[in-house]
């Protein structure tokens, strides 16, 4: 019960990889928000959290509409732990994505955490401590052909969190990436993508959401208070080989 007294704000928690973050931080005693668009999955989050003796509450945002993360931010208060994971991918050919949903790409996966943490970190400052993790991709190290703008939005993750790190970890505030390779979905089955990608990894199979949350968990952890702006890769070893 190590984060005992610490409130955790996760993004993107209804499912996926948010949602195995949501639990594990839960049970190492943290406060969770579950944060999402879609209220009944939320509640099946919180209900489960709860059943297992946790503390979570649901709040929805959505966190294309810059009002609404500033609704967010007023509303979930001061927090120990952000995990800025929402967002989305698009795989294909360069010249088939339109500008509407490149648009919709940065905003989701750039200007959204951009905004959660120029809103969250300074509250973290001000108190001294505080830790918050990107969920970055290892799409924003290596070059996949059907993956440029979606790539992108993951180095500046990672960019954004080297600069986030300079700005604010003299003050307390940690704050890291964590870079997922393919991940199979809890539940469900792989797509071809996924299925694809995962031939491409040193350990050859993609990961559970439970392992990239595992990583999440010991990061926010007292056993990693002098990391900081690093870019932890959790990709089965594909960007080594």
């Amino acid at each position: 019960m190590y984060l005992k007294n610490h409130r955790a704000l996760v993004t993107g928690a209804t499912s996926g990889i948010g949602r195995a973050i949501a639990i594990h931080l839960a049970r190492a005693g943290a406060d969770v928000i579950v944060h999402g668009r879609d209220g009944q999955r939320g509640a099946v989050v919180v209900a489960e959290i709860l059943k297992a003796g946790g503390q979570a509450r649901f709040v929805a945002a959505d966190l294309a509409d810059t009002g609404d993360i500033r609704r967010l931010i007023g509303e979930v208060g001061d927090l120990d732990i952000l995990v800025n994971n929402a967002g989305f991918s698009i795989f294909g050919p360069t010249d088939k994505l339109d500008v509407e949903r490149f648009d919709a790409l940065f905003a989701a996966n750039v200007r959204a955490p951009f905004l959660l943490v120029a809103g969250i970190a300074p509250g973290m400052a001000a108190r001294g401590r505080g830790s918050i993790i990107n969920i970055g991709s290892m799409s924003g190290t290596i070059g996949l052909g059907a993956a440029a703008a979606y790539g992108a939005t993951k180095a500046a993750i990672a960019a954004m969190t080297r600069a986030w790190a300079a700005e604010y970890s003299a003050s307390g505030v940690r704050i890291n990436t964590v870079a997922p390779g393919p991940v199979t979905p809890t539940g469900k089955d792989p797509s071809d993508v996924i299925t694809s990608l995962a031939t491409t990894t040193a350990m050859k199979r993609a990961a559970t959401a439970d392992e990239i949350a595992d990583v999440v968990t010991f990061l926010v952890s007292p056993g990693a208070t002098y990391i900081t702006g690093a870019l932890i890769p959790v990709d089965g070893g594909r960007t080594a080989i």
